[in-house]
Parts: C-alpha cells; structure tokens; sequence
C-alpha cells in the first residue's frame, strides 16, 4: 500500500462531532461524526468508527464507517472494515474479510454516491440472500 505522509491523527480513544476539513493525509482511529471533506488521503484505522459524509480524493477503510463516501481517485476497503452506506469512485477494493452494505457507482465522474442500483454485500461469509442451494 503506497501511504502518503500521514499529516494529523485523531487517536484511539478520542470522539469528534462536526465538520473536518484537511490537506495531504489523515488518519482517524477514534469516533468520528459529522462531514469530512478533502482533497488529500482518508485513512479510517480499525479501531475507527464513523458516521459521517465523506468526501476525499482517496480512502483507505479498516475499521467501520456509516455513511456515503465519495472519492475522485479510490476507495479501498481492508480486512476487517465494515462499510454501510453508498459508494461513489471510479476505482474500488474490497478485501476478504470485510463487509460492504450499500449502493455503489463506479465511473470516473464520481461526483456523488447516489447509486440506484441493487444492493451490493462482500463479506467472506454470504448472505442469505446471496446463499445458492443446490436441488437434486
């Protein structure tokens, strides 16, 4: 994983409410709620929980975010994130091990994480909507 320099963390621990506004790279391993917006890099830490609008050039998620996230570079979702909300970048990872519930849009446009299409679930284990029986 290429990181850039990560400028500022919100630490284990620690709790924010409000809007988030940055350049280059942040780390976030506490909880955090409100509105991120930026053209640098997120990193959400696995002990990270957000609820929040996310806005940012690119994402990098460990640990569990609520809310829709837009990226104009990537998205990568890492072992053992869990992602509920709608997705919008034109490029997106999604590690084994990790959940995503939602929507996702993927052009290189992503100007907002407004998919309707149906709703997409990775997750090393299946759903049950997504468990296949076989019949004789």
């Amino acid at each position: 994983m290429n990181t850039p320099e990560i400028t500022t963390v919100l630490g284990k621990g620690s709790a924010f409410d409000g809007k988030l506004t940055f350049e280059g790279a942040v780390r976030i391993d506490g909880d955090f709620s409100g509105e991120i917006r930026t053209q640098g890099t997120l990193i959400v830490g696995e002990s990270a929980k957000l609820e929040a609008q996310i806005v940012a050039a690119r994402i990098i998620i460990e640990g569990t975010v609520r809310g829709d996230i837009t990226a104009s570079e990537s998205i990568e979702i890492h072992a053992p994130a869990r992602v509920y909300g709608n997705l919008a970048t034109p490029a997106l990872e999604i590690q084994r091990g990790s959940l995503f519930e939602g929507n996702c849009q993927m052009d290189t446009n992503a100007h907002g994480a407004s998919a309707t299409n149906g709703q997409k679930r990775r997750d090393a284990r299946p759903a049950a909507s997504e468990t296949v029986a076989a019949s004789d």
